[in-house]
């Protein structure tokens, strides 16, 4: 069982910048996609970004192309999501996870191992 470990969420105010990261608890292997997911109150959990084993293709949610970037550490079994610009709207609890199949996915049913959330707020 892979455990993932977010961390960096934060109280910041619009058009300043957090960055979250993921990390699994425990030896797992790095050929797995991993993706980033959020959820704000009252709405469904939406893709935000996701990132291949290798880290050599990325896909994003329109809503945050050009502000928000994914990248693998070195070792590949950590990933960031670097938000930059943030606004009120993105506000929401922040979700790693992973997946073993897929070489990459905004599909939130594909992945297989998820993160217990980190609290991003983005206040006017």
């Amino acid at each position: 069982q892979v455990q993932l470990i977010e961390s960096g969420g934060g109280l910041v105010r619009a058009g300043e910048s957090l960055r979250l990261s993921c990390a699994p608890s425990g030896r797992t292997p790095t050929t797995y996609a991993m993706g980033w997911f959020r959820r704000a109150p009252g709405k469904e959990r939406e893709f935000v970004a996701g990132i291949s084993w290798t880290g050599g293709s990325t896909d994003y949610n329109d809503s945050v192309k050009g502000r928000f970037t994914i990248s693998r550490g070195s070792a590949r079994n950590t990933v960031y999501l670097q938000m930059n610009s943030l606004k009120p709207e993105d506000t929401a609890v922040y979700y790693c996870a992973a997946d073993r199949v897929n070489p990459i996915t905004a599909q939130s049913s594909d992945y297989d191992y998820w993160g217990q959330g980190t609290q991003v707020t983005v206040s006017s």
